[in-house]
């Protein structure tokens, strides 16, 4: 077997992936010519859009950040070690931690929910698809928006290493 260091880095240079704002890495794969015009006020969007994201080793290359996007979004385990997906409701106070992999290979997450991930082993590939398809203007970090971070701290003191 190789070593899963070695597969993930063999990953980034197949795909030719980039550091993503999150943490991690990843490429984008496909982003549709149809367009949608979501019914939220934003402009017009791709239908759909698809990446492989990656996490690999501890710190912020292990785990993404608490971040938020205005589309839903479709999780589903490729290759490497379960995946541990937090999911917070939009006003930060339920949580669901959900384990992706070989046995509960798909999750979707809810438009405006928010979310971070961490691999459980070496590393962890990931497909994201997005539909409306996204765009970073509907993308926000909640370390960029003080109420959200202040509320995130109260209330899940324990997930502030997702900051």
């Amino acid at each position: 077997m190789s070593d899963p260091t070695s597969r993930a880095q063999a990953l980034i240079n197949r795909d030719n992936m980039q550091p993503h704002p999150e943490g991690g890495w990843y490429v984008e794969l496909f982003r549709s010519e149809k367009t949608v015009s979501p019914d939220d006020g934003r402009s017009t969007r791709s239908a759909l859009t698809t990446i492989h994201f990656l996490l690999a080793g501890s710190g912020p290359n292990g785990r993404s950040r608490l971040h938020r996007v205005h589309s839903d979004e479709v999780w589903h385990h490729l290759e490497g070690s379960p995946l541990e997906l937090i999911c917070l409701a939009p006003d930060m106070k339920s949580i669901n931690r959900i384990m992706l992999g070989p046995d509960s290979p798909t999750y979707i997450i809810p438009a405006d929910y928010w979310q971070a991930a961490t691999t459980t082993g070496d590393f962890t590939l990931v497909a994201c698809s997005v539909g409306p398809g996204f765009d970073f203007d509907d993308f926000a970090m909640a370390s960029d928006l003080p109420d959200d971070e202040a509320m995130l701290r109260s209330n899940h003191p324990d997930l502030v290493d997702f900051l």
